[in-house]
C-alpha cells in the first residue's frame, strides 16, 4: 500500500512513517498543506493519513481538493479534535475513516488496511485470479496451491497488477507506486523490467499462465482474458 501522511508533528509523523514502512507501506510525508496539496498533484496514493490541524491550513481543506479533483485515494483522518462536529464534517466531505489522537500505531495500520480492503478488494482479505490466490493480512501468495516466494515488491507489484486489470501501467507508475518520490531522481525506469521478469517467472514455474503483458513503448498491463 502506498500511504501519504500529512502531519504537522514532526515526531508523530516520523513515528508513523517508520511503523508504516517496517509494516511494508510505501510511506510518504507531507508536514503542511503546501507539501500537501504539492505531492497530491504529483503523485498517487492508495490510503491518505490526514491531520485536520495543520500550521498553513485546514486538513478539511486538503479533503475538499481530494474530492473535488477526484483523487482515488482512501482517506483517514487524524487530529486531535475529538469534537462530534469535526467527524461528521469530515465523513461528510467524504473521508472513510476517522482516528483520534493519541492512537495506537497498530490500530492506525489496521483502519488503513481496511479503508484499503473496502475501497480496492471489496472488502475481502483475500483475493482470488483463476489459479492465483492472495492472502493480503499475512501477505501469502499461492498458484494452483503452490506456494510463491515473493520478495515484498514482487508481492506489491501482483497486488498492483490485479487491482488494475486490463490497464495499462506504465513504468513509472509502476516505479512510483512501489518506489514512492525516491523516483523524482531518477533518469530512468529500466529496474522495473526486471521486478517484473522475475514476478512473471516465479508465476510459471508454479504451473501458472504469464497474465502480465508488455505494451510495447507504454508498460504493463496483467490481461484476464488470457
Amino acid at each position: 500500500m502506498k500511504v501519504l501522511v500529512i502531519e504537522d508533528n514532526e515526531e508523530l509523523a516520523q513515528n508513523i512513517t517508520s511503523y508504516l514502512t517496517r509494516e511494508g507501506y510505501i510511506c510518504e510525508l507531507a508536514t503542511n498543506y503546501f507539501q500537501a496539496i504539492d505531492k497530491l498533484k504529483s503523485f498517487k496514493y492508495d490510503c491518505i493519513a490526514l491531520d485536520i490541524l495543520l500550521p498553513d491550513g485546514n486538513g478539511l481543506d486538503i479533503l475538499t481538493h481530494i474530492k473535488s479533483e477526484k483523487i482515488d485515494s482512501g482517506v483517514l483522518i487524524i487530529s486531535a479534535k475529538n469534537s462530534l462536529d469535526d467527524k461528521v464534517n469530515g465523513l461528510e466531505l467524504g473521508a472513510d475513516d476517522y482516528l483520534t489522537k493519541p492512537f495506537h500505531l497498530p490500530e492506525l495500520n489496521a483502519r488503513l488496511k481496511a479503508i484499503y480492503r473496502r475501497k480496492y478488494l471489496q472488502g475481502a482479505y483475500e483475493i482470488r485470479f483463476n489459479e492465483i490466490y492472495i492472502h493480503t493480512d499475512n501477505m501469502e501468495v499461492s498458484v494452483n496451491g503452490n506456494m510463491l516466494d515473493l520478495t515484498r515488491k514482487e508481492y506489491a507489484l501482483l497486488l498492483y497488477f490485479l487491482t488494475n486489470q486490463n490497464r495499462v501501467l506504465t513504468r513509472q507508475t509502476i516505479a512510483e507506486h512501489l518506489w514512492g518520490d525516491y523516483t523524482d531522481n531518477l533518469l530512468n525506469f529500466d529496474f522495473v523490467y526486471q521486478h517484473v521478469k522475475n514476478l512473471r517467472k516465479k508465476i510459471v514455474q508454479a504451473d501458472g499462465k504469464d497474465y502480465i503483458e508488455t505494451v510495447y513503448g507504454l508498460g504493463y498491463k496483467l490481461n484476464t482474458n488470457k
